[in-house]
């Protein structure tokens, strides 16, 4: 076997520390981008999360509110069911007193 040259050897020894430093900072620089992507996610979720609720809350407060306008219909309209009947008696009327002036010219 040839004799391996020790200038050769402490070569590739500094090259290796060299792609251990890299590769070192090529993870340090992923591991920051992870934790921004994750940090960046986690504040989506967080505002779809809030978006959602909110959007369930004035569901249910515009449920609420069709449901007292409905109800608040049903009682209109049980208190004007008179007023047919009222408007006949006022034209009755009108027509009676339409009469009576009529005969007292």
């Amino acid at each position: 076997l040839p004799a391996i040259d020790p200038g050769a050897l402490q070569d590739v020894v500094a090259l290796a520390g060299q792609v251990a430093a890299q590769v070192d900072e090529l993870l340090r620089n992923v591991h920051c981008g992870l934790q921004a992507l994750t940090a960046l996610s986690v504040g989506c979720i967080q505002t779809y999360r809030d978006g959602v609720e909110s959007l369930g809350e004035a569901a249910d407060l515009s449920i609420r509110a069709m449901y007292a306008l409905v109800a608040r219909c049903e009682e209109l309209d049980r208190a004007m069911q008179p007023v047919p009947a009222l408007a006949k008696r006022i034209r009755d009327m009108k027509g009676t007193l339409e009469r009576l002036e009529g005969l007292c010219k």
